[in-house]
């Protein structure tokens, strides 16, 4: 077997993984990522020699979670570009991110403050996010729907900006202040 390649993961272990992602994501919104590992063990249901074989540490763990967030909101932005026109995919993805950020109830943040931000995830995570904005902008900007000028970094920003303006708004105030943003993103 070469060197690099990779085995495949038996379907149990995949699911035993899975289940402890989704333990973690909980727990740390919850409760911080400095929650006890044995208890995200115990709450998915596997032994510890299981987490930690999967995950050697806290900080595997932590870039694990991080990385599945990014990567589903990612995978959001090309799911939206294959299903509306370039105007309504980059709001309807924009809406998202936004309740994303405001929904994880600062795990986003948590989870970005406990990586290092020079570490090789940090940086994938970065990367491929603002991949996943300029493929929703691209299209956009052809349409003339957006600024010329706009930026994926510009978008991920007024994301989290409008997120944190509405911490506490109700729906219709959410709504109000995407449309502003969302209006002043046009040409």
């Amino acid at each position: 077997m070469a060197e690099d390649a990779v085995k495949p993961m038996r379907a149990d272990a995949r699911r035993n993984r899975e289940r402890i992602l989704t333990t973690a994501r909980e727990a740390f919104a919850e409760h911080g990522v400095e929650v006890p590992l044995d208890d995200i063990a115990r709450r998915a249901r596997v032994g510890p020699g299981t987490l930690y074989r999967h995950f050697p540490n806290r900080d595997a763990l932590v870039e694990a979670v991080y990385r599945e967030e990014i990567g589903a909101l990612s995978a959001r932005a090309y799911a939206l570009v294959e299903e509306l026109p370039p105007e309504e995919a980059l709001a309807a993805w924009f809406r998202e991110q936004v309740g994303w950020v405001r929904d994880s109830s600062g795990l986003a943040m948590t989870l970005k403050a406990a990586i290092d931000r020079d570490s090789e995830t940090f940086a994938f995570c970065k990367k491929q996010l603002r991949e996943a904005v300029a493929a929703l902008l691209e299209p956009a900007r052809a349409a003339g729907a957006v600024r010329a000028n706009l930026e994926p970094s510009d978008l991920l920003r007024l994301g989290h900006g409008v997120a944190t303006a509405c911490e506490h708004a109700d729906g219709e105030g959410i709504e109000r202040l995407l449309s502003v943003v969302l209006a002043g993103l046009r040409p």
